[in-house]
């Protein structure tokens, strides 16, 4: 009889161990993972300098439309004007909690500026599109052309074939006729004029496999105006 009992006692530990083992198990399983961030979207419209504008001031209120965030993070701004269309070189740059911005800026010059957005834990948006301008200044008669744009083939693409053809695009505030320089070379920068005073916005080049290219464009308006623009650069196969 002792024997009896000595074994059900024994069982009931085993089981109370048993269920509380299986207790543990289930308290060591992870709990649900924080949910995804993600950034907010891109800001969609540039609503003031607007493109290609000619400002009688040189004092400028910088709008644009808001962005929107998906999880619903507070979103602020960052406003970049450079003078140079590459943003290489960025002469004003804003953190901005709104969607506009006062800028004093320099007079007679040609400007470009972008803006992206950015949440509270910080992941942004891509850039919005690139909107110029140009200040007005006293007795300005003629605005120097903007800087080119470049079409194709994009930068640091890699190419194949004898031949391609270079495509860019100019503009000018006072919408005065342009034509354009073509410097192409393998040293950076190009010093080879391939083409001089040309209307046309392309021109075809023959390339050699296994080379990388230098090309830069000069936009000229028809009263001694002109803008040099960057370096852009591909590699043919």
């Amino acid at each position: 009889m002792k024997k009896i009992n000595l074994l059900i006692i024994i069982g009931g530990l085993l089981f109370s161990c048993s269920k509380s083992g299986n207790g543990s198990e289930g308290d060591d399983k992870p709990g649900t993972p924080p949910p995804e961030n993600h950034a907010p979207s891109a800001v969609s419209s540039l609503t003031y300098p607007t493109n290609n504008l000619l400002c009688i001031t040189n004092v400028l209120d910088f709008k644009w439309e808001a962005s929107t965030d998906p999880d619903g993070d507070s979103v602020s701004y960052l406003l970049e004007i450079s003078k140079n269309n590459a943003f290489s070189t960025i002469d004003n740059s804003y953190d901005v909690s709104t969607t506009s911005k006062m800028v004093t800026l320099e007079k007679e010059v040609a400007y470009y500026w972008r803006v992206k957005a950015i949440d509270s834990k910080n992941l942004s948006s891509e850039y919005s599109t690139t909107y110029q301008f140009y200040t007005e200044g006293v007795g300005e008669t003629n605005h120097l052309p903007f800087s080119p744009k470049l079409i194709a083939p994009a930068i640091d693409e890699n190419v194949s074939g004898v031949s391609i053809n270079l495509e860019w695009s100019g503009s000018d505030v006072d919408n005065d006729p342009l034509t354009y320089d073509v410097y192409f070379d393998t040293v950076n920068p190009p010093v080879t004029k391939v083409g001089d005073n040309q209307t046309a916005e392309s021109l075809n080049v023959n390339i050699n496999t296994a080379t990388t290219y230098y090309w830069q464009i000069v936009s000229k308006d028809t009263n001694s105006g002109q803008a040099i623009g960057q370096v852009w650069s591909f590699s043919a196969n």
